[in-house]
């Protein structure tokens, strides 16, 4: 029970549903760490601070007295730190885009809450995301929410299938405004209409690159490199250090090459950070590795597949096929739009996701594909 909406409407749902229920709030990461001059901007903006803050617990806990239910807050900063902080931080500084939800929903939400569950004593996990679970055979396989603007299935392909069997998702049949009509109902009215959070909840101002400089304040100690043109090469400008940039990046380059440009890839070891036109942004092949099988153990052959790349994608046909046990390669009928090495590929069938994996490599339009030249363009 985070203290949003979504979180105390599951856990009044499954306790009408006579599930005898505990409300947990995990406490992930401290103030101190993220520095609490960034959260004040956050707040005096009117933004809503990610989860964690005293507030936040306090709105859990008013929910979870007025519907009976014991709540406790529980300490996972070590798990978050490892697991999200951690790997966030190393994926910047090695020129990947990281995408710190998903590991939280892997590693945090569903391992090292199962973890808490066992020491309670419950049988379930369950949490407010807009996705539906449901066995299949021998395979628990989780699938798109009915809310199509709200669904999480593509944030939650990390997810093992031992965790997956323990799963309970109550909101997967439900709209975002039912959810909110359901809370005013209930009486819940501290959350009912508490505004959605959108930012890193260890970033609660958005502002990744002075949360990196308080981590790391040797970057701002870094040389930095050139700017270099993806489609010749040539030297346009100077940086101030790679993990100041995301590939589609086009704001705060300071180029004046007479047209918008973007970052098109980062080479942390020669401290390149390459740009072009939106244009050089598309490309078709991608390779992802540690996958995590759901409705397949794994990908056995080719396959066509709808394949998402980030969160808000509407995903897009593609052919996939395994490289070896933990790679698969996949390519699209049509060229995608910056799909960055460290995000994800989730790949779908109808609403089921079928596996995904970590963005390692992205081909871009122009240059030479050959692990693309055999395969065959889904019309």
């Amino acid at each position: 029970m985070s203290g949003g909406v979504d979180s105390s409407v599951a856990a009044a749902l499954l306790h009408e549903q006579g599930y005898d229920v505990v409300g947990v709030t995990m406490k992930t990461w401290d103030h101190a760490t993220t520095g609490g001059k960034a959260e004040a901007r956050a707040r005096a903006s009117g933004k809503q601070v990610g989860c964690c803050s005293l507030d936040d617990m306090n709105d859990a806990r008013a929910v979870a007295v007025r519907l009976g239910v014991p709540h406790f807050v529980v300490d996972i900063r070590d798990e978050f730190g490892s697991f999200v902080i951690d790997r966030f931080e190393r994926d910047y500084l090695s020129g990947r885009t990281p995408n710190p939800c998903v590991l939280c929903n892997t590693h945090v939400k569903w391992a090292a809450l199962l973890n808490r569950a066992d020491a309670l004593g419950c049988d379930f996990i369950a949490t407010g995301h807009y996705a539906r679970v449901r066995p299949l055979g021998e395979r628990f396989v989780l699938s798109r929410g009915a809310d199509r603007n709200k669904d999480q299935s593509y944030a939650l392909w990390g997810v093992e299938q031992a965790h997956l069997a323990r799963t309970l998702l109550p909101l997967g049949g439900f709209t975002k405004p039912e959810i909110r009509q359901l809370a005013a109902d209930l009486g819940h009215t501290e959350v009912a209409d508490k505004q959605d959070s959108y930012e890193i909840c260890f970033v609660p101002d958005g502002d990744y690159r002075g949360w990196l400089a308080r981590r790391r304040p040797d970057m701002d100690r870094r040389v930095g490199g050139d700017f270099v043109l993806e489609a010749t090469g040539e030297v346009v400008g100077r940086h101030r250090g790679t993990p100041y940039y995301t590939v589609g990046q086009r704001r705060g380059l300071d180029l004046a090459l007479g047209e918008a440009v973007y970052v098109t890839r980062i080479d942390p070891a020669t401290e390149t950070v390459y740009v072009g036109p939106k244009e050089a942004l598309k490309g078709r092949t991608i390779i992802a590795s540690e996958l995590n099988g759901v409705a397949l153990a794994a990908l056995e052959g080719e396959r066509e597949v709808l394949a998402q790349v980030r969160y808000k994608d509407p995903g897009a046909v593609a052919l996939a096929r395994p490289l070896d046990s933990d790679r698969i390669e996949v390519v699209f009928s049509e060229p995608r739009t910056a799909p960055a090495p460290g995000q994800a590929v989730v790949l779908y069938d109808g609403d089921d996701v079928l596996l995904g994996g970590w963005i390692d490599a992205a081909h871009r339009t122009g240059a030479p594909d050959p692990l693309a030249v055999e395969l065959p363009v889904v019309q």
